[in-house]
């Protein structure tokens, strides 16, 4: 359709409906006009559909959320994103939506509690958060490095840094994730399987971390994620054990599933 055929309001309209859905991750719109470097009066006025953002604004409202400026014209569920290398003719075939359409059977929306061993301190975990959600054809997970981590390492701990983002894409037998920090600062990959539970929502794998090999530390371990929805009880008590911790931390069946006395080969 071309951009012609809508009036301003439509344009409006359809601009501050789709923003709105892209913001509803977000804390807040205090949080996301920080993020965004755009005054949050003015980023009201975009929710509301009372005004257009500038070209150079519009860009980076696309480039943050990794969409192009469709936009203003479709509801952002048919667009999908954008700029990313799966997107691309010539990998679309290989690991795009094409080819690695995730359903929500083989790995379903919501957040999950994931647990592995720590890569930074011998005989210690890492426990968190993930969400998974869907955009267009495409699942991507999102979350935050544990502060303690990020402390370990010498880093900032604001949010900004500590953020994660990654694609998922269907493999033989499970899913697969890359995930990265804001510009690349570091970087994983991820396999799940899911495993036989009683509510059928474990999986279990492993992820290993883009760093040089050297020696005393390990960059592969076995990972476990739990699905948990939207149950806000175990979101908000996941998030109070987030961090480096001991083993006694982790739920029973965490344990089981990292297999802490068999070697990760």
């Amino acid at each position: 359709m071309r951009p012609q055929s809508r009036s301003p309001s439509e344009l409006r309209n359809m601009f501050g409906r789709n923003l709105r859905i892209l913001a509803a991750e977000y804390q807040s719109i205090t949080d996301l006009s920080r993020r965004l470097g755009i005054n949050r009066t003015q980023l009201n006025r975009y929710l509301a559909g009372e005004s257009f953002p500038r070209p150079d604004v519009l860009a980076r409202i696309c480039a943050f959320f990794s969409v192009d400026a469709r936009i203003l014209l479709e509801p952002v569920e048919s667009i999908g994103p954008a700029r990313t290398p799966e997107a691309s003719d010539y990998l679309r075939a290989f690991m795009g939506p094409e080819a690695h359409d995730v359903s929500e059977d083989i790995f379903p929306s919501g957040f999950y509690r994931f647990s592995r061993r720590s890569f930074l301190q011998a005989g210690q975990f890492v426990s968190g958060l993930v969400l998974a959600s869907r955009r267009g054809s495409g699942t991507f997970v999102r979350g935050l490095e544990a502060k303690s981590a990020m402390r370990a390492q010498g880093l900032p701990i604001d949010k900004r840094t500590r953020e994660f983002r990654g694609y998922v894409f269907e493999v033989d037998d499970g899913i697969a994730t890359t995930v990265s920090r804001v510009h690349g600062m570091t970087a994983s990959f991820n396999f799940l399987s899911r495993v036989n539970s009683f509510e059928n929502n474990f999986w279990v794998g492993y992820v290993a971390r883009t760093i040089r090999e050297s020696a005393g530390t390990s960059r592969v371990t076995r990972l476990v994620y739990e699905h948990l929805g939207t149950d806000v009880g175990k979101v908000l008590a996941t998030a109070r054990t987030a961090g480096i911790c001991g083993i006694e931390v982790l739920p029973p069946f965490h344990q089981r599933l990292l297999q802490l006395d068999d070697p990760f080969r």
